[in-house]
């Protein structure tokens, strides 16, 4: 029973919550067709809320019209434009999956200096890389993303796993 209650804890040492992801068009559209919900859903609250305030009004007997500037809405996020270079694609700071001369690191971005990225594999800061931007494969960047499915299912087994235990205890 203690080998496989180290096997499980060996398991989970080795599971991530995150994935490497490629960023392709699909994604984008699908980003801009949320958005768009999300404006159309903001436009009908507050259509709404103008309503609400127009009969409470008149209940009153003030008439007031709605003007544009008395309308509560939240201000639309910035949208980012799509990076276009390989330079604006690889941020500094952030962690991705790269593919150099048909060999993957797993990197984080230090700085660029002119063509040359300057990073390092992750959790290893003084084993620094040295890229020119025509090595990377453009069409492989991967960048890494927490994923909510994966920390669920790690959560549920680490549930499952704790009462097992206490179950073999108390049997």
């Amino acid at each position: 029973m203690k080998k496989y209650f180290y096997l499980l804890i060996l398991s989970f040492s080795l599971i991530s919550c995150y994935t490497y992801k490629v960023a392709t068009e699909a994604d984008e559209t699908s980003d801009s067709y949320v958005r768009a919900q999300n404006r159309s859903e903001l436009d009908v609250k507050s259509n709404e809320k103008v309503a609400v305030n127009t009969v409470a009004d008149r209940r009153t007997s003030v008439a007031k019209i709605p003007t544009r500037g008395s309308r509560n809405t939240k201000p639309e996020k910035e949208k980012k434009p799509k990076p276009t270079s390989i330079i604006e694609k690889l941020e500094v700071g952030k962690f991705f999956k790269i593919d150099v001369a048909d060999r993957s690191y797993k990197i984080q971005v230090d700085k660029w200096e002119s063509d040359t990225l300057m990073a390092h594999v992750i959790h290893k800061p003084k084993n620094i890389l040295k890229f020119h931007k025509n090595q990377i494969n453009q069409s492989t960047i991967a960048e890494r993303r927490f994923s909510q499915p994966i920390a669920d299912i790690i959560t549920v087994a680490a549930y499952a796993g704790v009462g097992l235990g206490i179950w073999s205890l108390v049997k």
